[in-house]
Formats: C-alpha cells, structure tokens, sequence
C-alpha cells in the first residue's frame, strides 16, 4: 500500500523541466514529404532510459526517422498491458514571429518556452521523468507499460507508428488500452469553473487531393472547358457547405455532462434534441464540442497554371477533411456530389475515426488521477477534432484516450498554442503532469 501512495521524488519535477527544454533545443521540424529527421531526440531519450535499467529499442524504417520502444515489466503478469506514447517530431515555426526563439527551450518565470511545449515534448518529458522516478525508487507498476515515442506524427505516421504497428507489432503484445496526447488539460470557461476534457475519441483523417481536367489553351479565348474555373467552383462549394449535425456517443456525454455543470435540464440522447440552443447556454464551454459536431471539409492548397496568358490541362487542390465516427460514407457521398462530373477526388491521406468507451474503469480512473489533484476540476469527456497516432494504433486493438495532464492558469489558451506562435508551458503544469501520471500509472 505504502507504494500506491508514494508520489514522484523531487528530482522527478526538476528533471520534467529540463527534459523538455532540452528537448525542445533538439530541432525535430516535420515539413512533410519526409523533410524530418528524429533520430537525435530519439537517442535523447533512449539515453534515459538506459540510464534508469529501462531497455529501449531504436526503429527506423527511414534512415533518420527514428523510434524508441521499452517495456517497463509489471507486477501482475496476467494483467493486460498499457500503451503510453507521444511524438517526438514537431510542425515548423518561424523564429522571426516568436517571443523567443522556437528551439531555444528558454525557461523564463517560470515558464518554458518553445516548439513543443505543449505539442508534444512535454508529454514526452513527463513520462521520461515519471519511469525514471519509479527506477530511483524500486516501483513496479500493476501492469506492464509499454512506451512508445514516435517519429513522423505530423504528417502521414508512415514512419512513425505506422511502420510501428504494421510491421512491429510483437512489440506491443497484451496492450489493449493506451493514452497519448490532447487531453486532461485545464480549460476555464468562467471564473471558478475548471474542465478538465479527456479525449474518448478521434475524427477521421480525409485529405483529399482535387483534380479538375479542361481544354488548354489561349488566355484571350472564350474557354467553357477551362479546368481552373471548374477547380474553382467545386473548391468554393466544399468550403461553404454546411454539414448535417450527427452527435456521437462520446459527444453526447460530453454535452450531457457539461449541461449538467450548468444546472441545464436537458436530455441530450432525444432525437429532437436542440443542440444549438444548448451550445448557446454553454457559452464558451460549448467550444469543447462544436467542432466535432459535425464532418468538416477546408481548402487548404492549389496549383495550377505555369503562365498568366495560358488556360492550363489540368487544376489540383487539397482538401483537410475530418469524418465523424459512424459518418465515413456520408462525408465521401458529399464529396462526390459537391464535386461535380468535371473535377476527380481521391484520398490523398485516410486515417480511420475512432471512439472509446467513457463508461468503462479505464476512464473512470483517468477521472480519479485528475481529480485527486485539483478536487475543484470537473473532467468532462470530449471527441478531439484532428487526430493523434492512436489512430495507427488503433490497428492492433488499442483503445486510445486522450491524456496528458496539465494545470494551465486562466489566461493561457491551450488550443490555442498548438501549433501557434508563443508556444510554450509553465513548469507548475509540468509538476501537475508528473504527478498525475505517475498516479494513474501506477494505478492503471
């Protein structure tokens, strides 16, 4: 007993702070089309873990693009094991827009600053400093946990958890649960009141690649087969689309429980249920939910043309679309009648949409580790509107959630910092973090 309530030592706290500054100096700039290279924070890690009797293996199924797996042995062999994974790769940042410089992980008043601050060598840190507690003190957790920390997240996961699932698997044996990003971070909708979202599920992934077919031709002529205003006119149409609201388990439960937080009598599983009146007595907490209302479609790029004076062949554009679980065929039979018979559409990147379980003692339990923190927080379950390598996971029966705590003061927009400018973290949010997980961890 006297393990289940020792907390992480006090180096513990120190080290999540200079892991992820450290970190974060390690420049892991995914730019796409294989333009990253992880291996050194890989090494980082694999390091530190060997230093605290943790063996990790180092794969790579592109030279440079390096992962790190290790399985920490628990003390119940018939228990069922426990994926805790983050990315090590980070989107890129323009030093000349930031405070301070993206990769310099500067930590002032208390704060540490830099690309992956929160997206997401913190996490990565955490459990780094969490494991290495628990070798310092002779802690074995319940079940085996098995670490993953991952290349090429922020982009395809080819080869990141992808080649990991797909050609890895053995590694991963008996992990039936697994926790990762984007989730039990603090949100304040209002003084007083703080949400704690855990994340049950995932939107698809639906880039798709647009290509409209013309006549080429002179740019003085009339040109009724003109391939950029064919392009044109389906890209127009997908971007003002208005998508049918379709509600999810996990979303359902999310607004039940934060209607209930409210004092709002309503019952969210009717059929006749007003969900944008009660997103309007929500007031800014509603902002946990209506983006997963509903599919999503956004023009995101297009090329065509090489000369102002010549009506091109051909028109490509690229669309970020997100499916809803259960709304894969209605986004796809929507894409087919908003493009029309002149332009062509195919998956340029699919990922699966996915859905856990907030019913079940797993959740339960990610509830318990938050609260027993901060006893005022209010864990609410919530559908995340991208999406996380739990999707390549998701391959070998894993139910992914949502979970890397932090206690962020009011002021500080979370979602705001993914991927923006400023990117950063307070260090009293990483202590939260590491005592949390170690908590849940140990009694996962």
């Amino acid at each position: 007993m006297a393990e289940e309530v020792r907390g992480p030592d006090t180096t513990a706290l120190d080290e999540v702070v200079g892991f992820t500054s450290e970190l974060i100096r390690i420049d892991t700039t995914n730019r796409g089309g294989g333009d990253c290279r992880e291996r050194p924070a890989a090494e980082y890690v694999a390091e530190r873990l060997a230093d605290a009797g943790i063996e990790p293996t180092l794969l790579e199924r592109t030279p440079g693009r390096t992962n790190v797996v290790a399985r920490i042995p628990g003390t119940d062999p018939s228990a069922e094991a426990l994926l805790v994974h983050g990315h090590l790769d980070v989107v890129p940042a323009d030093p000349a827009e930031w405070t301070v410089h993206p990769f310099s992980g500067e930590v002032r008043d208390g704060v540490v600053w830099g690309r992956g601050a929160v997206d997401m060598k913190n996490m990565d840190a955490m459990v780094l400093a969490v494991v290495r507690s628990w070798a310092r003190q002779g802690i074995r957790p319940r079940r085996d946990i098995v670490l993953a920390y991952t290349a090429d997240e922020e982009a395809s996961a080819e080869d990141g958890s992808g080649f990991l699932a797909d050609r890895h698997a053995a590694l991963f044996e008996g992990c039936t649960e697994g926790i990762s990003e984007s989730g039990a971070f603090s949100f304040h909708p209002q003084p007083g009141m703080t949400l704690y979202p855990i994340a049950a599920g995932e939107r698809g992934t639906a880039w798709l690649k647009l290509t409209a077919h013309g006549r080429a031709g002179h740019g003085s002529k009339v040109n009724e087969e003109n391939a950029v205003t064919r392009l044109a006119a389906a890209v127009a149409r997908i971007g003002t689309h208005t998508w049918p609201v379709r509600l999810t388990t996990t979303v359902r439960a999310a607004l039940g429980e934060l209607a209930a937080l409210y004092g709002i009598d309503v019952d969210t599983s009717a059929r006749d249920l007003d969900v944008d009146l009660l997103l309007d007595k929500l007031g800014p907490a509603a902002a946990l939910v209506e983006a997963t209302l509903r599919n999503s479609a956004n023009p995101t790029m297009l090329e065509a043309g090489y000369k102002v004076n010549v009506i091109p062949g051909q028109a490509v554009a690229y669309i970020d679309g997100r499916m809803l679980p259960g709304a894969e065929e209605e986004f796809a039979a929507t894409m087919d009648q908003l493009t029309g018979p002149d332009v062509e559409w195919e998956f340029h990147h699919r990922e699966v949409p996915l859905e856990a379980p907030v019913d079940s003692p797993t959740f339960a339990k990610l509830r318990a580790a938050v609260e027993r923190f901060d006893p005022a927080g209010h864990v609410v379950p919530f559908t995340m509107s991208g999406g996380t390598d739990a999707k390549q996971f998701s391959r070998l029966g894993i139910t992914g959630y949502g979970f890397s705590p932090l206690r962020l003061p009011p002021g500080l927009d979370y979602g705001a910092l993914f991927h923006g400018v400023d990117e950063r973290v307070p260090v009293d949010a990483l202590h939260f973090g590491v005592r949390v997980l170690d908590h849940y961890l140990k009694s996962a």
